[in-house]
């Protein structure tokens, strides 16, 4: 590449932030050159200067007039008028990957994801710009274009089944200095994501926090994304002990986890399980089906709460839990799959003793045997 095309490409680049008065500079500069090529260039909706929000102005006539000659300045000012409408398109491409998907599979052809892989490539490329950017200032950077199409990039790779996708993208947001001054509607997706990608991962502290930042800073009108927001937020919340009231349930339309609820609460192991079976579309078609399975261990230990609290001692009877378990119409449970359950619980902390083999008996600590979930999980 000689030093020239070096200098054009280099212009190109910084095209996606610059002012109005410098790009309408440098369509003077190409019209008085004679520079036909590039003029064509500034005119292309396939150039970068499309995504610079700098650039859509409502009414441009005036800027091209104090700068351009007729009928330059009516040209440019057409098509200034038209880059909001191109820059929408461009931000819409997944959704059109999405929709061709979607018409591709009602017809059997095609790969499953191929369209939204490919559109996936595309708005990686576009982050790669952005992320490189390390010559602008933090006004003129192209680095605030990194959270949007990170997010657009999370919803597709969501779709597609590839979290592992998301770790790198997860990474570049973690070490930016702008993470915090991002717009709050963009942040809201973003940590309703990671939070969603954590809750798979079984970091359910972090899913909390994300989560809950997404749910508490969703706009009081949108309703349905709260609602969203809420389907991955209360499995992470009963997990960390933190029950919902039937209240909240009703408000957002998910008494689907009503009696989910109630059988945690009480260590009902026969409700969980039916209700569990009851929903299990629901739960299934949320993709958290899986990990409200994670409850019943949960729900054990409420059970066998209760047999201490009834008995008042210290060393329970290994028998006392296979009655127990028993009630809840759990089958084929013998003493060793007891000691098994006991095991997971110690072993997980949400119980304080051990199991004498000896005596067959579960020893727990005088003090807080069964201490929060909260401070556990």
């Amino acid at each position: 590449m000689s030093c020239e095309q070096y200098l054009c490409c280099l212009s190109v680049i910084n095209m996606a932030h610059i002012t109005i008065n410098q790009y309408l500079q440098q369509v003077l500069e190409a019209i008085d050159a004679r520079d036909g090529v590039f003029c064509g260039e500034l005119l292309s909706f396939k150039h970068p200067h499309v995504a610079n929000p700098r650039l859509q102005l409502s009414s441009p006539e005036d800027k091209c007039q104090q700068v351009l000659e007729p009928p330059y300045d009516e040209m440019v000012a057409a098509h200034l008028r038209a880059l909001p409408v191109m820059f929408a398109v461009t931000l819409d491409l997944r959704i059109f990957a999405n929709n061709a998907e979607q018409q591709l599979q009602k017809k059997g052809k095609g790969k499953v994801g191929d369209m939204l892989e490919k559109a996936a490539e595309q708005l990686m490329s576009c982050f790669r710009v952005c992320a490189s950017d390390n010559r602008a200032g933090i006004d003129d950077s192209k680095k605030w274009g990194m959270l949007f199409l990170i997010n657009q990039l999370f919803k597709i790779y969501f779709k597609i089944n590839k979290l592992h996708l998301c770790k790198p993208l997860i990474r570049a947001i973690d070490s930016s200095n702008l993470k915090d001054d991002y717009s709050m509607a963009q942040r809201v997706t973003y940590k309703y994501y990671v939070g969603r990608k954590a809750m798979f991962d079984s970091n359910f502290k972090l899913a909390e926090e994300y989560l809950s930042f997404s749910f508490q800073h969703s706009h009081r009108s949108c309703q349905r994304n709260k609602r969203l927001i809420l389907i991955y937020l209360l499995p992470v919340k009963m997990l960390l002990g933190h029950m919902p009231t039937n209240q909240l349930l009703r408000k957002y339309d998910l008494m689907q986890f009503a009696d989910v609820t109630k059988a945690v609460s009480e260590g009902n192991l026969l409700l969980l399980n039916e209700a569990l079976a009851k929903h299990e579309t629901f739960f299934i078609r949320c993709g958290i089906f899986l990990i409200l399975e994670k409850l019943k261990i949960i729900t054990y230990r409420n059970l066998f709460k209760k047999v201490y609290l009834l008995l008042k001692t210290h060393q329970l009877p290994l028998d006392a839990f296979l009655v127990a378990l028993k009630m809840m119409q759990v089958e084929e449970v013998d003493i060793d799959e007891v000691q098994c359950i006991l095991a997971n619980l110690i072993y997980m902390g949400h119980i304080k003793g051990y199991i004498s083999h000896q005596h067959q008996k579960l020893v727990v600590s005088k003090q807080n045997p069964f201490p929060p979930l909260s401070s556990v999980s």
